[in-house]
């Protein structure tokens, strides 16, 4: 028995199915230097409600933010900004 749906999807591969659903939102983030910069504002972001992912990328300074809903920015702002960093703006 093949784990490959009629569409071609896997269906053993649902939890990454799921967290690639939802709105994807990127900001704009400065002061983070390197992987424990990443792992804090993973950690941290991850925690709230609707977040299903994040993805932080020193090298351009942003941070993806997949959720189930819209996010709130506000929040967003204010956990990035309790972790020591500083949200500057959703990336254009």
């Amino acid at each position: 028995m093949s784990c490959c749906t009629p569409d071609g999807s896997c269906s053993t591969n649902t939890a990454t199915a799921e967290a690639t659903e939802g709105t994807t939102t990127v900001y704009n983030v400065s002061g983070m230097t390197c992987g424990h910069c990443k792992a804090t504002l993973t950690k941290e972001i991850g925690a709230l409600d609707g977040v299903l992912a994040v993805d932080v990328d020193l090298e351009t300074g942003q941070v993806s933010v997949t959720s189930s809903g819209e996010p709130d920015d506000a929040l967003l702002a204010k956990v990035v900004d309790d972790a020591g960093y500083e949200l500057t703006g959703r990336a254009v």
